[in-house]
């Protein structure tokens, strides 16, 4: 008789993206320890790239990214992965009139201001 196979429920998958490799790699770090399967990315370019094969749960970006924004990358994310949660983060002032841009496009997303304290971005990643 063949041996059951207990299903080993799969880690939600996050995609981190931020130019400052520091930032998005130390994030991949905690969210690894924490029970997340994450990758980090350094360009909005890159995490559009990673998304076909990737296919993360949720999609955690800095705003203002040098080529591609991170809005730019979420609103590309929520078209091809619509059940993709997206999580922005910024420390910058520019990034209100991105996100008025994409309000007008008809794209809302949620915010958290730079630095994010690990346990808030865990606290987000599990509401």
């Amino acid at each position: 008789m063949p041996e059951s196979v207990t299903a080993v429920p799969s880690k939600p998958k996050v995609l981190v993206a931020d130019d400052e490799q520091v930032i998005a790699n130390t994030l991949a770090i905690i969210l690894n320890q924490a029970g997340f399967e994450a990758r980090a990315v350094f360009s909005g370019e890159k995490a559009v790239e990673a998304l076909d094969a990737f296919q993360p749960d949720m999609l955690i970006s800095d705003v203002i990214m040098t080529g591609m924004t991170g809005i730019e990358a979420a609103i590309i994310t929520r078209e091809r992965l619509p059940k993709c949660k997206i999580l922005l983060f910024s420390g910058q002032a520019a990034t209100a009139d991105l996100l008025e841009k994409a309000r007008t496009q008809g794209h809302e997303f949620e915010i958290l201001a730079k630095p994010v304290h690990p346990t808030d971005l865990l606290a987000k990643l599990r509401s």
